[in-house]
């Protein structure tokens, strides 16, 4: 340090010393501030969505977040309606939101909700894709860059226009008779059945429940009596049906509107650890199954809504711990067989997009390539940030690991790796982690629960 940068430390201490407070003091009392942003990300009419050209956009989609400025650098958290954002998506995205709000990459997260009727971004498959002249079947570039550009814009406002927050509020209720596993084990221990999220076999929709998280978890951030903006999070793939051709955002995007509607709050939804959980035992696909899944997800916000504790924060409250993950590759994957997909003229264009994507992720790995984890801190709260189509039973476990903190969990970042099981549902088979579904190892779990431990004990 020079020495004139010491002189001013010590001038600044003496200051704080005739004020009777300390550094740690005076960074306690520092307010924490937050700056809001939405805009649409509606496709346009013939813009591919995850599986059909769009016709029509039904309800406009939404790219929303929000700005948290304390201590060090801020953090952006965003949740787009989107069936995925992966690979060379997910940095482009992070990198745009990183320099509008002057911050590292690694204090970014960019969700989707999963919905199907929206689209799919993946800059590096499109890569590949554009080759044999079928990117355009699959991924609309254009739109993704422009919602990203607009996006971007909106948090640099956010930034300048953020504003303090005093308490920040955590609550919980139950939401019923929505989420269902969709594993459904034989006598063998083996996937006897898969229960997708519209299950139109009734012997199948009567099975039992299964493994869920049935609380929808909500964190308020206020301004004194005056709510700022809530966010939510719940587990389930939030599809009631789909392949329309018209842009929605299903289920939890309309509870999500109902609810800011209701409250004239701003209102941030992320699809929580949903990856093995549907809607199946409680919907056989029927059109009119779509408001009664958001009314009860409506429902669930509101009873937490209503269950909200508030408590003073600050900005020494705020944490943000992130970790680079190398994802262990799924044995199944073979380059050469892949190519050998992606250059077959014969094959679907779906075929050719899978092989595109698992090739990407296979290079990536190849390569030594990581995903960000993360965990914001909010006084007693921690959100949990994870890539891909995660298995419940890992949001569950970071609950039973800090039964003294409020621990929520957003997934769906990195769409990269696809679903994301425990290493007993790789030998259970079924659809989830089957080789076209899971590009991953099943040693995943015990690094994933491992990071997990590690960001929650920080």
């Amino acid at each position: 340090m020079s020495p004139r940068l010491m002189i001013y430390g010590l001038r600044v201490l003496a200051v704080l010393g005739a004020l009777g407070l300390s550094a740690v003091d005076a960074r306690a009392e520092q307010p924490l501030k937050v700056g809001l942003f939405a805009v649409d990300a509606s496709p346009p009419i013939g813009s591919p969505l995850a599986y059909d050209p769009n016709k029509e956009v039904a309800v406009p989609l939404s790219c929303r977040g929000l700005v948290l400025v304390g201590h060090g650098r801020p953090i952006v958290l965003c949740a787009v309606d989107w069936i995925g954002i992966g690979n060379d998506g997910q940095v482009a995205f992070r990198q745009a939101l990183a320099k509008a709000a002057g911050t590292s990459v690694d204090r970014v997260n960019v969700h989707t909700l999963h919905q199907h009727d929206a689209p799919h971004c993946d800059f590096s498959a499109n890569r590949l894709l554009a080759d044999y002249g079928i990117n355009h079947e699959l991924f609309d570039n254009r739109f993704v860059r422009v919602v990203i550009e607009r996006t971007a814009k909106a948090v640099q406002t956010a930034v300048k226009e953020a504003r303090p927050v005093t308490h920040f509020g955590v609550g919980q209720a139950e939401v019923e008779k929505v989420a269902s596993n969709r594993r459904i084990l034989g006598p063998d221990g083996k996937v006897q059945h898969v229960r997708y999220t519209a299950c139109a076999d009734p012997e199948i929709r009567d099975k039992p429940v299964g493994t869920i998280d049935p609380q929808l978890k909500l964190i308020s951030l206020w301004d004194g009596e005056t709510p700022i903006v809530a966010m939510t999070y719940y587990a389930t793939h939030p599809q009631s049906y789909y392949r329309t051709g018209q842009a929605n955002p299903d289920f939890p995007g309309i509870a999500r509107e109902d609810r800011q509607k209701a409250t004239g709050i701003p209102h941030i939804h992320f699809d929580g650890a949903g990856g093995n959980i549907g809607a199946g035992k409680w919907n056989d696909g029927a059109h009119e199954n779509r408001q009664i899944l958001a009314d009860r997800v409506a429902d669930g916000m509101k009873r937490a809504w209503e269950a909200t504790q508030k408590s003073p924060i600050t900005a020494a409250d705020l944490g943000w711990k992130s970790v680079p993950v190398a994802l262990p590759v799924g044995l199944h994957l073979d380059e050469a067989k892949l190519l050998a997909e992606l250059e077959n003229p014969a094959a679907t264009t779906q075929q050719r997009g899978r092989a595109a994507n698992d090739l990407v992720w296979l290079r990536r790995c190849k390569a030594g390539d990581t995903i960000d984890i993360s965990c914001l801190r909010l006084g007693q709260a921690r959100v949990l940030h994870l890539p891909g189509e995660l298995f419940v039973e890992y949001q569950l476990a970071a609950q039973a690991m800090r039964p003294d903190l409020f621990v929520a969990m957003a997934a769906y970042g990195d769409y990269g790796p696809g679903y994301i099981g425990t290493t007993v549902s790789y030998a259970e088979g079924g659809y989830e982690t089957g080789p076209t579904a899971s590009l991953v190892d099943p040693s995943v779990e015990p690094l994933l629960m491992g990071v997990i431990k590690q960001l929650l004990d920080e």
